[in-house]
């Protein structure tokens, strides 16, 4: 498989930059949202795409809305067989072969004591559904939520051309233990919230 088009979008920018710019030398095309976009232009790396230059759409909502949207999430679900590649070609989609993905640090500031209003603020909508995505679709399209994964992808592609089937897979089991644990301390902090709340 001939990897073609990345997304990135990622709250954690560690080693973001000498990622891309890798994968540019590989002839990857990379679209990527708004403050991703930023520190990627900042670094020199001028071939990225705004992710509103795929959909024809623009970011709204103070950002609340930016990656869901069928030219993305068809891009990155489609299987590569003739049928759903034709159905893509007749709706003007290109598919989407990685999906580099971190999340808005909810944990982290709800930990520090943030209030409610800080919190639901820093509650991931598009990251998770793009995760679980890519991972649903492991065979053909790379997830990586993991930094420290960079280094591997990179070395994996150079070597082979391509991602193994097992990393892929490594990679889906890690994809999906991150949004369960992500959705999972959402929902206890929610509950423990609300019913703090509640009591009063």
């Amino acid at each position: 498989m001939i990897m073609k088009r990345a997304l990135i979008s990622v709250y954690d920018k560690t080693g973001i930059a000498s990622f891309a710019r890798e994968l540019n030398k590989l002839g990857i095309e990379i679209i990527s949202t708004g403050g991703t976009l930023e520190v990627l232009k900042e670094a020199g790396i001028g071939s990225v795409k705004h992710i509103s230059a795929v959909t024809g759409f623009p970011e709204i909502l103070e950002g609340r809305v930016k990656t869901e949207h069928t030219k993305l999430m068809g891009g990155i679900l489609a299987l590569r067989n003739s049928k759903q590649l034709n159905e893509l070609e007749s709706h003007g989609i290109e598919p989407i072969d990685m999906v580099v993905c971190n999340l808005y640090p909810f944990e982290t500031v709800t930990e520090q004591g943030a209030d409610l209003k800080t919190a639901l603020e820093n509650i991931d909508i598009g990251g998770p559904n793009m995760i679980r995505a890519a991972a649903k679709n492991f065979e053909n399209v790379v997830v990586v939520v993991n930094p420290n994964r960079y280094g591997q992808i990179l070395s994996e592609i150079n070597k082979n051309g391509d991602v193994s089937a097992e990393t892929r897979k490594a990679l889906a089991v890690e994809a999906f233990k991150t949004t369960a644990r992500y959705d999972s301390a959402i929902y206890r902090h929610l509950e423990k919230t609300f019913r703090s709340t509640s009591s009063k």
